[in-house]
């Protein structure tokens, strides 16, 4: 079974995150799949729209922390930067519809869609701190300039989940519904059937004034994201996830 499911339609690629069973936890096959879906639908003309989408339970759990280690990502190359790299700079409208807890990735991806949907039972959490890390997908950036710089210091550097409509009141949710009713397609179809060269260049305008900076952020964190994995903080956070233990960090630096 795909991990990753796609699917074309009405001018929308629907790609969905296919992993019930590890919490849609993702792998470097999964980010290299849905950086080649966006890809596909940036240079097709008949896909106007893309839909990201979970399973009512859960939206994603973030990266798939055995899988993680044994592979993990050491350059720009590497195929999470590749998908960040795409989602942030892809010109044609994406809409998330988010169900279930939001890890990680699994909130900072969003960052980057134009519409979100959310049910009530969305809890999104980026708790890269409490794993030896730093933010990634530029959020560093963008969770201040959505949130306010204290809100965001209370979700990067605590770690804490919050519900959706925290989420709606900050400005990262559009609408909360019960979890079967999240479903993106309607505002997709809606957008697919009009112009797209007025809905590239909208948001064009929209993105401009922070796309380079975005990008330089992006690089920024995965430089130091990858140089913290090797130090002591990550390894004692892996191996305490890993061996189902609270992680001990009192003799950290």
């Amino acid at each position: 079974m795909q991990d990753i499911l796609t699917h074309i339609a009405d001018g929308v690629l629907t790609l969905t995150i296919n992993r019930v069973d590890k919490k849609n936890s993702f792998t470097p096959a999964m980010y290299a799949a849905m950086a080649h879906g966006l890809e596909q639908a940036k240079a097709d003309p008949a896909i106007r729209v893309t839909v990201i989408q979970g399973d009512v339970t859960v939206f994603s759990a973030g990266n798939d922390i055995g899988d993680f280690l044994q592979r993990k990502p050491s350059t720009q190359e590497s195929p999470v930067f590749q998908f960040l790299r795409a989602i942030a700079s892809h010109p044609k409208p994406i809409i998330a519809a988010v169900c279930g807890p939001a890890v990680g990735i699994g909130t900072t991806l969003l960052f980057h869609c134009d519409l979100v949907y959310a049910g009530d039972n969305a809890a999104f959490s980026m708790p890269f701190v409490n794993l030896g890390l730093c933010p990634e997908a530029a959020s560093s950036l963008l969770v201040p300039q959505m949130m306010g710089y204290h809100r965001a210091a209370e979700a990067l550097l605590l770690g804490e989940p919050f519900m959706a409509e925290a989420a709606m009141e900050v400005g990262l949710v559009n609408r909360i519904v019960p979890p079967t009713e999240v479903n993106g397609m309607a505002q997709a179809r809606k957008l697919a059937a009009k112009p797209l060269a007025s809905l590239v260049e909208t948001k064009r305008l929209m993105k401009k004034g922070q796309m380079a900076q975005v990008l330089a952020q992006m690089a920024e964190e995965g430089d130091s994201f990858a140089r913290l994995l090797q130090e002591p903080a990550a390894k004692e956070a892996f191996t305490a996830f890993l061996e189902k233990r609270k992680p001990d960090f009192s003799k950290v630096p």
